[in-house]
């Protein structure tokens, strides 16, 4: 209340403190977890790469993480579709 006995108006700056206080997240309660990635080493040269299933050899020195025969598919063709 102020000095007259009335109630007071919140400012511009009060309301949306208030706002900003009441607020919910848009995507719900937010769940906290550890980063992490997954990384897999080349055994040949060293250099590291993202962990891709499809992923057949390795960018810097052509070393094979899977030597598999491919034979053509719906999705998948006889060559490399890394």
């Amino acid at each position: 209340m102020d000095k007259t006995g009335g109630k007071r108006t919140l400012t511009y700056l009060e309301q949306l403190k208030q706002k900003t206080l009441n607020q919910e997240n848009y995507g719900g309660v937010i769940k906290e977890e550890d980063a992490k990635i997954e990384v897999r080493d080349c055994p040949e040269c060293g250099a590291g790469r993202a962990f891709n299933a499809g992923l057949t050899t390795c960018a810097y020195c052509g070393f094979k993480f899977m030597d598999v025969r491919l034979s053509d598919g719906v999705h998948i063709k006889k060559e490399n579709n890394s």
